[in-house]
């Protein structure tokens, strides 16, 4: 048991949480609590972190687990990134994706074409297994992050796309937020914004922006076909640049005096309406 916090191995720790430089270093990042550790593929977990009260209380947890460490409680307050720290902690390997791994299993050739924009509703027949994609540039907040991660796996989402200006996705807040979807979701930081966005529109994926310009609303357009929607800082929006590279402007509805939702709120709406229509779709 390690029960000092001078011990190389807790500055390590500490190092991972506060750091992405560290993360990045290490190929890993940190998860914390026995619902994100449970769900850990068994082949990106590196190393196990438990304190002594947690051990004590659920010994058969961690009766197979080879690469453990158990520290004073202490200690592991010293290394948690919550007040109430559960008790368990634990380094996993991080996943690389690709571009095209976002576009999911259906890969798409230069060939195909999408749905033509604001194409109204109608006897679609692409199933849900097209491309939904969504692009977020420069987020901030890593509670919006990891919620809008979350809520694309709920809702189908094949992939997302993130400017190099994003918030780190392995922020210990943004990994609780995810709920476990980091494990799942393909993701993918841009090294060059406009030529992937532009790789994407000529695989033939239609690149929707929610925009205080757009004319038509959300629910008036079909995304049945492959789709990307765009969402931008949550508080300067998209960028012109990006949004002059969208296909369609889209409006998410108002009332009262409110311009604009919340990012994640915003794609979420956006998100589900995609899996609604798709579920229709293949009823």
């Amino acid at each position: 048991m390690i029960t000092s916090t001078s011990n190389p191995q807790v500055k390590q720790l500490q190092a991972l949480q506060k750091k992405a430089k560290e993360r990045e270093c290490e190929d890993v990042f940190v998860v914390e609590g026995i619902k994100m550790y449970r769900e850990v593929p068994k082949d990106k977990l590196v190393y196990t972190y438990v304190s002594e009260s947690f051990r004590k209380k659920n010994p058969s947890i961690f009766n197979s687990v080879e690469k453990l460490t158990e520290l004073s409680d202490r200690v592991f307050e010293s290394v948690s990134d919550t007040k109430t720290p559960q008790g368990v902690l634990c380094l996993v390997r991080r996943n690389h994706y690709t571009l095209q791994d976002l576009i999911g299993e259906n890969r798409l050739g230069p060939g195909h074409h999408g749905a033509a924009a604001l194409e109204p509703m109608s006897g679609e027949t692409i199933g849900r297994g097209e491309p939904l994609i969504a692009i977020l540039e420069n987020l901030q907040d890593p509670g919006n992050l990891g919620t809008i991660m979350r809520t694309a796996e709920g809702a189908g989402v094949t992939g997302i796309l993130m400017s190099q200006d994003c918030v780190d996705l392995y922020n210990p807040k943004v990994i609780r937020s995810t709920m476990g979807s980091i494990y799942r979701i393909p993701f993918y930081y841009s090294q060059d914004w406009e030529r992937d966005l532009n790789w994407l529109k000529q695989q033939g994926v239609r690149l929707y922006a929610a925009h205080l310009e757009g004319k038509t609303y959300y629910d008036k357009v079909s995304y049945c076909a492959p789709t990307a929607f765009l969402i931008g800082n949550e508080s300067r929006g998209l960028t012109q640049e990006t949004a002059a590279l969208a296909d369609a402007y889209i409006q998410i509805p108002m009332c009262g005096q409110v311009e604009s939702l919340n990012a994640a709120i915003a794609a979420s709406i956006l998100m589900y309406e995609a899996n609604r229509q798709r579920r229709s779709m293949s009823v």
